[in-house]
């Protein structure tokens, strides 16, 4: 998707990835290429004004979004969770 327009599978798919919990900025960037100030620029873009807010607030301050914040004793790999989600597209 890097240098791409993204399509309407792309788009849909970086949003299932933003509102997954367990999947983080990272893995979104790594699968996508978007970082994480373009994933909110995307969702703002694509979700109506009341449902951007509640991600936000949702997001902000999560630490499973963020790889460096998590603790050691989370047990889930975010990638594979990425992967599972993914291969129902």
């Amino acid at each position: 998707m890097r240098g791409k327009k993204l399509t309407e599978d792309d788009i849909s798919h970086v949003i299932q990835m933003a509102w997954e919990d367990r999947t983080s900025f990272e893995t979104i960037q790594e699968r996508t290429g978007l970082t994480e100030a373009q994933v909110i620029r995307l969702m703002r873009n694509e979700l109506k004004p009341q449902s951007f807010i509640l991600w936000r607030q949702r997001v902000k301050g999560r630490t499973t979004k963020h790889r460096a914040l998590r603790s050691p004793e989370m047990k889930f790999h975010d990638r594979q969770i990425a992967d599972h989600r993914r291969a129902n597209c």
